[in-house]
């Protein structure tokens, strides 16, 4: 029996060429010089530091209320629903409001930060603990919201478990009007002001889980939450 042992030479000369420049860029390194590479790594370092920003949306500039009604608009964009209050105090009330009108029980979990507002006056059972996987509702603050992608910026920790908005079917955030910043960049430059070094996890919430895994089509609360409402607070 004959065996064929003809083969395709150009895949190997395409080969050694690649690795030809690879070895030639290797030989002309300047990290092969270690005053050179110790200039590299110092301006990589200052380069850092300086955290430069590209190109992006002329927001940082706008008043603090033009920022809170683009949060607004971007995150009714993200198939969110919000709601405005006065103060902290009506908070409760809105609360109630919006389980009543999506049919949900008067029940939840929130974090520990919010348990002190009168949730029994508004008719609730809120208890201010981390979620488990039966909860169905969970109540959250937030560290800032991005004006520029209506998204929310959680830390979290021992006060802020990140399972009270991942877990429950409804997640309901509470956003002071003052913590609306116009982008990414500002909410990490508000982190590293605050608290210096990052948490263990950083969460961006962007309205409801979704995936268009199937068929391309966009189904809500795949991987987390089916509802995020947003109850924006005025005076805070």
């Amino acid at each position: 029996m004959s065996q064929n042992t003809s083969r395709d030479t150009s895949s190997d000369t395409s080969r050694e060429d690649i690795l030809g420049r690879v070895r030639a860029a290797l030989k002309q390194d300047p990290a092969a010089d270690p005053a050179q590479a110790a200039a590299r790594r110092q301006a990589a370092l200052d380069h850092i530091a300086a955290r430069p920003s590209g190109p992006r949306p002329a927001l940082a500039a706008l008043p603090q209320g033009e920022l809170v009604q683009r949060f607004r608009a971007r995150s009714e964009a993200m198939s969110s629903t919000v709601d405005t209050v006065a103060g902290s105090a009506e908070v409760p009330a809105a609360v109630a409001r919006y389980l009543a009108a999506t049919g949900l029980a008067a029940r939840a979990v929130c974090w520990p930060r919010l348990g002190g507002l009168d949730w029994a006056a508004a008719g609730l059972a809120v208890e201010p603990r981390a979620a488990a996987p039966d909860d169905l509702v969970g109540i959250t603050g937030v560290f800032c919201a991005i004006a520029e992608t209506g998204s929310l910026m959680l830390l979290s920790g021992n006060e802020t478990a990140a399972t009270t908005s991942l877990l429950p079917e409804t997640h309901i955030a509470v956003v002071p009007a003052s913590r609306v910043v116009a982008g990414m960049e500002e909410g990490f430059a508000l982190l590293r002001a605050e608290h210096g070094a990052l948490p263990r996890a950083v969460n961006f919430v962007s309205g409801p889980s979704r995936t268009g895994d199937i068929e391309q089509t966009i189904v809500l609360g795949a991987h987390g939450p089916y509802r995020v409402h947003l109850i924006v607070v005025a005076d805070e």
